[in-house]
């Protein structure tokens, strides 16, 4: 087949993106660890299992990557799956990459640059993701269960973006083999407007009626409390160190790609929240019979 392979396809970005590609009607290849029964265009995909990734590259000539999560070193794994899509002769890849360096780890560096030096293969530096702060990730768990922020990033600022809005830029890129990227190979993706922790908890107060505060914790704890959310140490330790780069006033770009490549603004911090109001309610304020937490796991990236 010529058509897209989406790795992460049934996580936050990649989930959007399958939906907005068959929208388009491009041929889709959905790869995940667990493929589901009822897709038949979906593939079993495993960063552990090489055998996997020439399966799901066998016939596609685009790719959407999301790095192997929870890693300070993605190339191990990537290089490799990078190599295979070359010599499958897949014509353009998209990288969902970050908008934030994280500290000693430069093989997302590597990774990054690798994809830049092939025509027509681009890299996406997204920034923090709004969905960070719905029940699925450790940030939004702690705010619906606790009504609280923990963090060390002080009052520095982030540019939020909505996932959809990475997926949006991505289609673009990846909708129709025959458009050309142009000179641009490396794109920065971030909201409308940068807000710190106290902006964004003021926000979800305000259109939610939900009290949320921030407590102001040190990089040490913050590792802590990422690890014993699940992520690995290594990785628990560089993600909390960020929020020194946070702090420091060093994350809080805004960049007008989503506008330039889409032809529509991202959205508003506060419009994501109006939509996902009723998932702050407090754990006793939701309906009787719902079990908003059981059997949910914290996975260890956002994407």
């Amino acid at each position: 087949m010529t058509g897209v392979l989406v790795t992460g396809g049934t996580g936050k970005t990649g989930s959007a993106l399958v939906e907005l590609l068959r929208g388009n009607g491009v041929q889709v290849r959905v790869a995940s660890r667990n493929p589901s029964a009822g897709d038949p265009d979906a593939v079993r995909f495993d960063w552990d299992d090489p055998a996997t990734h020439s399966a799901a590259l066998r016939g596609v000539d685009r790719v959407f990557l999301v790095p192997p999560p929870a890693s300070v070193d993605p190339m191990p794994l990537a290089g490799p799956f990078l190599a295979e899509a070359q010599r499958f002769g897949v014509r353009r890849v998209v990288l969902l990459g970050s908008a934030v360096v994280l500290p000693d780890a430069p093989g997302a560096l590597e990774l990054a640059a690798r994809v830049r030096a092939r025509p027509g293969w681009v890299v996406l530096r997204a920034s923090g993701f709004m969905q960070n702060f719905l029940d699925s990730h450790p940030l939004g768990e702690r705010i619906r269960r606790h009504g609280e922020i923990r963090t060390a990033a002080g009052y520095g600022r982030v540019g939020w973006i909505d996932a959809r809005d990475i997926a949006a830029v991505a289609s673009a890129l990846l909708a129709d083999p025959g458009i050309d990227p142009g000179d641009r190979r490396d794109h920065l993706l971030t909201g409308p407007k940068a807000l710190s922790y106290q902006g964004t908890a003021a926000i979800i107060t305000a259109c939610t009626g939900r009290p949320v505060r921030v407590v102001h914790i040190g990089v040490e704890e913050q590792a802590a409390n990422y690890r014993s959310a699940g992520m690995p140490a290594e990785f628990a330790a560089a993600l909390a160190a960020v929020e020194d780069s946070i702090r420091a006033g060093r994350e809080g770009q805004v960049s007008t790609a989503v506008l330039d490549l889409t032809g529509r603004p991202p959205r508003p911090f506060a419009e994501f929240v109006r939509e996902h109001a009723p998932g702050w309610a407090r754990v006793e304020d939701r309906p009787r019979g719902s079990h908003w937490f059981k059997g949910r796991s914290v996975p260890p990236s956002s994407a």
